[in-house]
């Protein structure tokens, strides 16, 4: 406040926004002020003082009591304090002085010759016979930064104000607590002649901030945003009238969908304030703040002590010095409003300062047994420890974080835990949880962070992490850059028995699933998987691989009830496979019995790749079984555990083709049109998703009349699992929907019956069998019968296919399509080049490729064998030239050849015939 004259009324000054705010619910102090000053003219003197923290209107109620009293007659004097004149002697005693005009016998009081002199009993004299002239109002805002010698004088003045009709009217700020020396009190024997009163200011009520704001912004608000202000702002007017303002700079209007809005801006507001107030305070009590800030609501007192170094006041008597800030809650484990307030409060420490205050408040509560939550927080702040306990914490909370489904925070935990020293293991395994902490907001990190894990030195300890690294690689569907990294990781000595055969399952379920993808010369061999193993983990992956080959299905029964055996450590993922197959087997009972298991184990050690696949194939377990609805809810659930994002390329078609699939079992063709086109623009071409999405695609081009996409996407398809030696038509029907295509009495349709037929004897399953018997009805026609009834008639009819159908899987489909890809629809089953005639006894496959040959290695040999040069090999593979020479490098190495001259005898097959 400037100084006042008291013999003229002071001019009105214009009203502004926030005076109306500040002065709203504010009648019963108005009035009690206006008792007092009529008071005065009956001889009655006063003292008020008003308390309330910044922004409650004290300065604006001053000044409403100053026209008051130009109102009622009563001259004002008027003083501002400031913190910049407390060492300024007598200053207030001089503002007032000069607002009150010549006061008699104070002539030269205040000259700067006698600024050593006691002045208290001259000004009181002077002060108060001004009184008995006139009723005077003194008014000293802020009192609380009122100079040494100007406070002493105005609290002698108080005990003498019984003399007088005199009221001295003070503020004080809750953000700067007052000693005990500090109070303005009247004498023990003026208690009944002067009116004392402290007046406290409370916070504005619901329908006070929802008046003010509209006021402000031209309209009323809806009722849940007036609550939520009144909650965000703690009914403070200046904070609201901030709030207020920017709200009507912005245009937002005062509804539930602008709470965020609302939320932003009321902490800006308390940060404002909070800064402030930091300004003001002594250096103690701002240690006191920052300990606060530091330890947040897990601070004990003896904590916060330790942590300011307090010297002349107690914890305790800190705190309730404090508590007139409105920064803070609770006194016991006291704790900031507002987050951005704490923020103010250790944003003027340097870096390294505010590193070692938060390691040294995480000390401190790592020996009172604070929780982990609070540690944690701590020690994110906090500059490396170097200490064993401080990891043990900040993973546990991680791993607390991700249950909670919030992996941002988890993934936070976990990099500052990276910065701490550990043992090699221990590390691995922390990148590891890093990388399913980050996988659903960065996938490419996730990728980044396990091929780190795989790449990284460690003793046999680190097995377990470098299986779970392999894992989430493969079954997020990297298969690609997987091969290579579990490769070199197998042949690492430290290994142990169960984490190598562990990681050899893995590294053939990636090979199968993208057989071209094999590095042959940057990577050591892999030892072939022996089609019985007897480990667990390989099992699984021998059980996938045989039931995509549709071969022997008693003994893919066997392998993937062997992987899911209880009692061994199996990845989730070899487990998943058998899962598979047994769908394929259609022993849906013990797939469906496994794939709980493992959702179950997923959800618990939070690998959400696994749960993902696991998902997957629980929904076309269900779509094998014919229960369209429940496959569309476990897809639904994979969508919400892994979102589209977060699987590779290669994975990401897979759930838009099982979708379609639902889709066209629910007779909605338009939605599943609608889903085919979902499928990601960056998805890759290749492997058994894309194979699927082909699959899906053919059968919705089918559905809706286009015969000549369909046939080009269901041959397609079927020249991608060729080329992973996946035959058996119990995981895609693609023949029989590629021969729907050609139409009724076409040549090619009836071979690729005919070939469906052979296969789906040959893997005996009842329900491949049964929907191949009935493939070629016409829709409309009769149904089949059930998966448990006798076949009759039908397998008659696959004798006679079998009789009249000599083609080979490969051969049956290469020569469907044009050598851009496309069907020949003028090609018939009759001018297809048949099949050499197999001369050699009958009997089973080879067990093994020759001479330890791997699938993708026997494949090209093959072909080269046969004459093909290595681009249409290539083309026919879908792989480059160069994993074609790739491939041959390494069969003459293994064959101990020369070249492809002696590839044909080496491997036992006659040269196809050349033009």
């Amino acid at each position: 406040m400037e100084p006042q004259v008291t013999d003229e009324r002071p001019p009105m000054r214009p009203p502004v926004d926030s005076g109306y705010e500040q002065l709203l619910e504010r009648d019963e102090e108005q009035q009690l002020l206006r008792g007092l000053l009529r008071g005065l003219h009956a001889g009655r003197p006063a003292l008020a003082e008003i308390h309330g923290v910044p922004g409650m209107g004290r300065s604006a109620l001053l000044e409403r009591a100053v026209h008051m009293a130009h109102e009622e007659g009563v001259h004002v004097a008027t003083a501002q304090a400031s913190q910049e004149e407390t060492q300024l002697r007598y200053g207030i005693a001089a503002q007032l002085h000069a607002a009150t005009g010549p006061l008699p016998g104070a002539e030269g009081l205040l000259r700067p010759a006698r600024e050593r002199d006691d002045l208290t009993a001259a000004l009181c004299r002077a002060f108060l016979a001004a009184a008995r002239e006139r009723p005077l109002m003194l008014v000293v805002d802020d009192v609380q930064w009122a100079d040494p010698h100007s406070l002493r004088w105005l609290q002698a003045l108080a005990r003498r104000l019984s003399a007088a009709p005199l009221m001295l009217l003070t503020s004080r700020s809750g953000a700067t607590p007052g000693g005990p020396h500090d109070r303005i009190e009247t004498g023990s024997l003026a208690e009944h002649t002067v009116a004392r009163h402290t007046v406290t200011l409370a916070p504005l009520s619901a329908a006070g901030v929802g008046t003010v704001l509209a006021r402000v912004l031209g309209g009323p608000a809806d009722d849940a945003f007036r609550e939520a202000a009144a909650r965000a702002t703690e009914g403070n007017p200046g904070v609201l009238h901030s709030v207020a303002g920017r709200f009507a700079r912005y245009g937002w209007p005062a509804r539930v969908d602008h709470l965020p809005h609302l939320t932003d801006s009321a902490a800006e507001a308390v940060r404002e304030r909070a800064v402030r107030t930091l300004a003001v305070l002594p250096a103690e009590l701002l240690e006191v703040l920052r300990a606060i800030a530091v330890c947040g609501r897990h601070g004990t007192l003896d904590m916060i002590a330790a942590l300011a170094e307090l010297r002349t006041v107690s914890a305790r008597r800190a705190l309730e010095l404090l508590s007139g800030t409105g920064l803070l809650t609770g006194t016991e484990r006291p704790a900031f409003r507002e987050p951005k307030a704490a923020e103010a409060v250790l944003a003027w420490l340097s870096a390294n300062r505010r590193e070692e205050l938060y390691a040294r408040a995480a000390e401190h509560a790592h020996r009172a047994a604070v929780p982990d939550r609070g540690l944690a927080r701590m020690l994110l702040g906090a500059r490396v420890l170097g200490a064993a306990w401080a990891v043990d914490v900040l993973r546990r909370e991680a791993a607390r974080r991700r249950s909670a489904r919030e992996p941002a925070e988890a993934a936070r935990l976990l990099q500052r835990a990276l910065r701490e020293p550990m043992p090699p293991h221990l590390r691995i395994a922390t990148v590891v949880e890093l990388a399913e902490a980050v996988l659903p907001s960065s996938p490419e990190a996730c990728d980044r962070h396990l091929h780190q894990a795989l790449l990284a030195p460690a003793d046999a300890d680190a097995g377990p992490s470098w299986v779970r690294a392999a894992e989430l690689l493969v079954a997020r569907g990297d298969v690609i850059s997987a091969q290579p990294l579990i490769a070199r990781v197998t042949d690492r000595t430290p290994v142990r028995p169960p984490e190598r055969a562990a990681l050899r399952a893995l590294y053939w379920l990636a090979e199968h699933s993208q057989p071209e993808a094999a590095h042959a010369l940057d990577r050591p061999p892999v030892v072939e998987l022996p089609e019985h193993p007897t480990a667990p983990a390989e099992a699984g992956a021998a059980a996938w691989r045989a039931a995509l080959l549709g071969r022997d299905i008693t003994g893919t029964r066997a392998l993937a009830r062997l992987a899911l055996a209880p009692g061994h450590t199996v990845p989730p993922a070899a487990q998943i496979a058998a899962c598979h197959a047994l769908v394929l087997t259609d022993d849906h009972a013990d797939a469906q019995a496994g794939l709980d298991a493992l959702l179950l184990r997923a959800e618990h050690t939070h690998n959400r790749p696994v749960a993902g696949v696991a998902l997957l194939v629980t929904a076309l377990a269900h779509l094998h079984q014919g229960r369209p609805e429940a496959a569309s809810a476990a897809l639904d659930r994979a969508q919400e555990v892994m979102p589209p994002h977060c699987w590779h390329p290669l994975m990401a078609p897979g759930p838009v083709a099982l979708k379609t699939l639902v889709h066209l079992e629910q007779g909605d063709v338009a939605t599943a049109e609608r889903s085919v086109q979902l499928a990601r623009a960056g998805s890759t071409d290749g492997g058994l998703a894309w194979a699927y999405l082909l699959y899906a695609r053919g059968r919705v081009q089918l559905a809706v009349g286009r015969r000549e996409e369909a046939l080009a996407d269901l041959l397609e398809c079927g020249r991608q699992l060729l080329a992973r030696q996946t035959a058996n038509p119990a995981v895609l029907p693609w023949r029989s929907a590629a021969a729907r295509a050609c139409g009724p009495n076409d040549a090619m349709a009836a071979a690729l019956l005919a070939e469906e037929r052979r296969l789906a004897l040959h893997w005996g399953a009842p329900g491949p069998l049964t929907r191949a018997l009935y493939a070629g009805d016409e829709p409309g026609g009769p149904a089949g019968p059930e998966p448990s009834a006798p076949a009759g008639w039908q397998y008659r009819q696959a004798l006679v296919a079998l009789a009249t159908a000599p083609l080979s899987a490969p051969d049956a489909i290469g020569p469907l399509l044009n050598a851009d890809g496309t069907p020949a629809p003028e090609r018939t089953a009759l001018s297809i080049r048949p099949r050499r005639p197999d001369t050699r006894a009958p009997g089973p496959a080879p067990a093994t490729p020759p001479r330890g040959l791997t699938g993708a290695e026997q494949r090209v040999a093959a072909r080269a064998a046969s004459g093909m040069p290595n681009r249409a090999i290539a083309a026919e593979l879908s792989v480059t030239p160069r994993t074609v020479e790739l491939h041959l490098t390494k069969v003459y190495r293994k064959l101990g050849i020369q070249g492809r001259p002696e590839l044909a005898d080496a491997l036992g097959h006659t040269p196809r015939e050349t033009s």
